[in-house]
């Protein structure tokens, strides 16, 4: 360390506590000032410092908002100015925060140790910044030349899956399954989902807490205190626990909810498997829930008592919402695509390590050989994509396909592919789309318009000289009835559906997907009968469906999926199984 106090700005009381004592334990002499100290422990620690006698000095960006605090820094022999989560500087950034915008005058303001008239140097770190970010970071702190240094994202240790979900109710079902018997973060989107998904977990004998900004600042340090010795094993939390948390041993992170933008998402993700070991890391998956976001990014910004209300354009407010909107739509279609899950998020960050398959999530897991029919549609979609002559993006060559001509550019109306899967819905075709560039058929240019051409593999399969495709067959899940969302209101069971519906599905599945479903519904017939109930009391027909589409090859597999808990799983697992392997065995 430099002589003199490096001074730490921190947007969290968590990362300070952490840190902080951290730092003391190793024999470092280290102090916080945030809004969680008494008046008596903020004024000792600004004497301490103000003596030069401790060598780290956390601040919560907050208190630059202070003009006693802005005249104390001039005293303060300040050896280096250091943000911490600097990406809280920028609207680009999934976290920003107008507080930090006084960083550069604060650091201006401050005594540098060494007796230099300039300000102190600066250090700013961010484990989620977008190229856009890190120009803001740049600008907005008035960093001259400064040197940039960009690690890559890649976190290979850390198993990426998406599991989509009906609602609430099997959310609560899968989580306890999810955990295990893991030591794991449990994050989602409010304070009482935090705190429901805890008490699910206790119920079922985990030592899980909630953690959230509701809390006395008591209770939500004991939480920590208690999840750092081990006492308790899971801690259900919104996005304020977590940052500095120094537990290299956490081995899954679930997000019960969607989080706003994949920079929080990686962030919070990647507080898994910091050890190197093995982690997973499962995204449940609800459209639903994109409302709540939606809410939470347009609700008025709230200000807090006590404080001076930073001056903001309202022009400015509309952009930032509009960025935020932005990222979610992104970490939306992280949470659709058929692609490589790490691959995506690798792209969204310019990381050139991206590539597919990983063989480490869970799409790229899923990859099977697709029969005729889908093929005849891959064939379909690669010759759209060579007849516009590789030229525009996903969107304009789904609209091209399935006839939606209005905005096109002129020349995709004339095509003799234009309009041929016109009987296919546009969603459809995108996640083929997607399935296909993971698959390594098509790819798409590295800038903002993705255009979309074919890869050598491609050019084989579109001519019919290679039939042997593997890929993760898309799962387009159909919007339901406003009557029957309805229907649903209040009511933590789902519905009973018609024993033997057919199944709506917008895409060509292969032969034997179908015969998989067929030979489920036989059994569940058969297994509704013995045991005199009704089809639906055995398994959802949507549960087999999924069913059919996984392909399940053993009990872990099977209760992995959607619909199927622990006690279907005891009850009928060997039964699945064994429909399902004597249904594929041969897929033709």
């Amino acid at each position: 360390l430099l002589r003199g106090t490096t001074l730490v700005v921190s947007p969290l009381i968590s990362l300070m506590k952490d840190q902080v004592d951290e730092l003391n334990r190793r024999g470092i002499r280290a102090v916080a000032l945030h809004s969680g100290l008494s008046s008596d422990l903020r004024r000792d620690a600004l004497n301490t410092a103000r003596a030069g006698d401790v060598r780290l000095l956390y601040v919560a960006p907050e208190r630059f908002a202070s003009d006693h605090f802005s005249r104390l820094l001039g005293e303060l022999p300040i050896a280096r100015f250091v943000i911490d989560e600097a990406h809280c500087v920028s609207q680009w950034g999934h976290d920003f925060r107008p507080d930090y915008r006084r960083l550069r005058a604060a650091a201006a303001a401050c005594a540098r140790s060494d007796g230099q008239t300039d300000r102190p140097p600066i250090a700013a770190f961010t484990a989620t910044a977008t190229p856009e970010v890190r120009d803001d970071i740049v600008d907005l702190l008035g960093l001259a030349s400064p040197r940039i240094v960009v690690a890559g994202f890649d976190r290979p240790n850390i198993e990426l899956h998406v599991r989509p979900v009906d609602g609430e109710w099997e959310k609560h079902q899968l989580l306890p399954q999810l955990v295990g018997d893991r030591r794991a973060l449990v994050y989602a989107a409010t304070r009482r989902n935090a705190e429901s998904g805890a008490q699910t977990l206790r119920h079922t004998g985990v030592a899980a807490a909630a953690y959230h900004a509701g809390l006395s600042d008591a209770e939500r340090s004991r939480v920590q205190d208690e999840f750092a010795s081990g006492k308790v094993r899971v801690v259900c939390a919104t996005n304020a626990f977590g940052m500095g948390i120094d537990r290299p041993d956490v081995e899954a992170v679930v997000h019960v909810d969607v989080p706003g933008s994949l920079e929080a998402y990686y962030q919070e993700m990647g507080r898994a498997g910091r050890d190197g070991r093995h982690a997973i890391a499962t995204l449940l998956w609800n459209y639903s829930d994109v409302k709540t976001r939606e809410f939470l990014i347009d609700r008025p910004r709230e200000e807090v008592p006590g404080r001076p209300a930073l001056a903001v354009d309202p022009a400015e407010v509309a952009r930032r919402k509009e960025i935020e909107h932005k990222k979610l739509r992104r970490m939306v279609a992280y949470a659709e695509t058929a692609g490589c899950l790490r691959a995506t998020i690798l792209r969204y960050f310019s990381d050139p390590a991206a590539r597919e398959p990983c063989a480490s999530c869970g799409n790229c897991n899923r990859r099977i050989s697709i029969d005729a029919d889908a093929r005849l549609l891959v064939r379909k979609i690669l010759s759209g994509i060579a007849r516009a002559g590789e030229r525009y993006g996903r969107r304009k060559i789904t609209a091209m396909l399935v006839g939606h001509l209005e905005g096109l550019p002129e020349p995709l109306t004339q095509l003799s592919t234009t309009g041929l899967l016109r009987h296919e819905l546009p969603r459809t075709i995108e996640r083929w789309i997607d399935a296909a560039t993971a698959a390594g058929l098509i790819r798409a240019s590295n800038d903002q318009y993705r255009i979309l051409g074919l890869t050598p593999l491609g050019r084989e399969v579109m001519a019919g000289r290679v039939e042997d495709i593997k890929m993760n067959v898309p799962v387009v899940r159909q919007a339901r009835s406003r009557k029957r969302r309805r229907a649903r209101v209040g009511s933590p069971v789902t519905q009973p559906e018609p024993a033997d519906q057919p199944v709506e599905d917008h895409q060509p599945m292969p032969r034997w997907w179908r015969r998989c479903v067929t030979g489920l519904r036989h059994w569940r017939r058969e297994e509704a009968s013995r045991r005199s109930v009704s089809a639906f009391v055995v398994l959802h027909d949507r549960t087999l469906v999924a069913i059919a589409r996984s392909v399940p090859r053993s009990r872990t597999e099977l209760g992995a999926v959607p619909g199927v808990g622990p006690s279907k799983l005891a009850e009928y697992g060997d039964a699945i199984l064994s429909v399902v392997a004597s249904t594929v065995s041969a897929k033709v």
